[in-house]
């Protein structure tokens, strides 16, 4: 910043506060798009594993026991998050929240090309599912990195009494990225014959990533260092040496109640944006596109929902409305169930919209800045990231393994996987319940 910048700076509190606005406004947006790219990956992955990957990579399984081998590399991706937690929220706690963003971005985007360029089963077999399952484990990975960096970079460049709203933004990357993969791949599975998309053309949604993370990388180049990170340095210039040490010895309470948190809201979100596809096609007969047009639909719903329960928790605090999500997703476990069960294709997508949107986003809005008000600012991207992935990998990672099994088990009735999500959400309550209100404390 040259020095006529600063006096300007100096002598004018109203430019300072304009420039103040602007970056905040370009770390929000730059981390949307971002996230978006990454989610865009992760969750192509999810609808392939639930409709085309049986086929492609398991071929010689019964097809319900080949959709729980292809959730089960599915699957894959979530144990690797912790460990990516760990490591990039080691760096990014010791030498800076940007640099993180940039390399979870690459190395995600790596792995999806990759994938798009695999030999199936037909042609090296069963070496095919095992790179499928070492990319999957390269692209958790990444995320396992990318949420946390994206969050704190965001919640920390906010104003004051705005960073939950903030904080919506990365988040916001989860129905953005959700509708892109499913529309690219709707887009492709309805334009091409089934044998040409099973052929060649179920690779183009994967080799597309590469364009996406060009402009992601672009994005986020540009972006300036945490300020409440840079304080802290300047403040204290010893970093911890071991962060992610510090968060197991020193803040056990507040990761393992994230982690409680957690188990609910990702569990439910996988069972409704992936499990449902596969249980809609193989159960209920019904053709692919149901389930994929009300995922599309419960997408752009959540472009309004995330940021206004987000902003909820900026009036009235993070916990009144994080317990509202808790409580009233539990409740709905069994009438979204009995939605679906009933085979019309209006009140399916109206249980998905209410599922994922008007309950599942009251809790995952305001995570990412509860998450990161929890825990102090020199392990606060370690903490806030291992107790999400730690708790995505408890709940989300198994979540349609475990659904498809019971399935298996309950001779197709939901039931079960209902009774198993009820329990899920008692935890998630009683974690939310002794977690503390944090939405009036100061991030230093």
């Amino acid at each position: 910043m040259s020095s006529t910048v600063v006096e300007t700076e100096a002598s004018n509190p109203g430019v300072k506060s304009e420039i103040q606005s602007k970056e905040y406004r370009k770390v929000a947006w730059a981390s949307f798009i971002g996230t978006s790219i990454e989610w865009y990956d992760f969750y192509l992955y999810g609808s392939s594993a639930a409709l085309i990957f049986p086929a492609l990579f398991f071929p010689t399984f019964d097809p319900l026991y080949g959709t729980i081998a292809a959730f089960t590399t599915y699957a894959v991706g979530f144990i690797a998050r912790p460990l990516g937690s760990a490591v990039f929220g080691h760096f990014g706690d010791r030498v800076g929240r940007r640099n993180v963003l940039m390399l979870s971005l690459l190395v995600m985007g790596a792995a999806t090309f990759l994938i798009g360029l695999l030999p199936t089963h037909q042609s090296i077999g069963i070496g095919a599912p095992l790179l499928l399952s070492l990319l999957r484990l390269i692209q958790g990975f990444a995320v396992g990195g990318e949420w946390g960096a994206a969050v704190v970079m965001t919640v920390e460049h906010a104003p004051p009494g705005k960073r939950g709203f903030y904080g919506s933004f990365p988040q916001l990357g989860v129905p953005v990225g959700l509708l892109l993969s499913t529309l690219v791949f709707s887009l492709f599975s309805n334009q091409l014959s089934e044998e040409a998309f099973l052929a060649w053309g179920w690779r183009l949604p994967f080799l597309l990533s590469s364009l996406l993370v060009l402009i992601g990388v672009y994005v986020r180049w540009k972006l300036s260092e945490s300020p409440v990170y840079l304080k802290q340095r300047a403040e204290q210039p010893q970093v911890d040496p071991h962060p992610v040490r510090t968060v197991w010895r020193e803040e056990k309470k507040p990761l393992l109640l994230t982690i409680g948190m957690k188990l609910l809201q990702n569990a439910l979100f996988y069972i409704y944006s992936v499990f449902l596809l596969s249980y809609l096609a193989e159960t209920l007969q019904m053709d692919s596109s149901v389930g994929l047009n009300a995922i599309m639909i419960s997408s752009v719903v959540g472009l309004i929902t995330l940021p206004l329960w987000s902003y909820a928790s900026d009036r009235i605090g993070r916990k009144p409305v994080y317990l509202f999500g808790v409580i009233a997703s539990t409740l709905f476990i069994f009438p979204f169930f009995w939605l679906v069960d009933s085979g019309s294709v209006l009140w399916i997508t109206i249980g998905v919209v209410l599922g994922l949107n008007i309950l599942h986003d009251a809790i995952y809005g305001p995570q990412a800045v509860y998450y990161s008000e929890l825990f102090g600012t020199q392990v606060r991207l370690s903490g806030a990231s291992i107790g999400y992935q730690v708790g995505a990998v408890l709940s989300g990672g198994l979540s349609p393994i475990i659904a498809s099994s019971l399935l298996t088990g309950f001779h197709g009735e939901s039931w079960p996987i209902a009774i198993y999500l009820t329990a899920l959400g008692v935890l998630s309550l009683i974690a939310t319940l002794f977690a503390r209100e944090t939405y009036r404390d100061s991030l230093t």
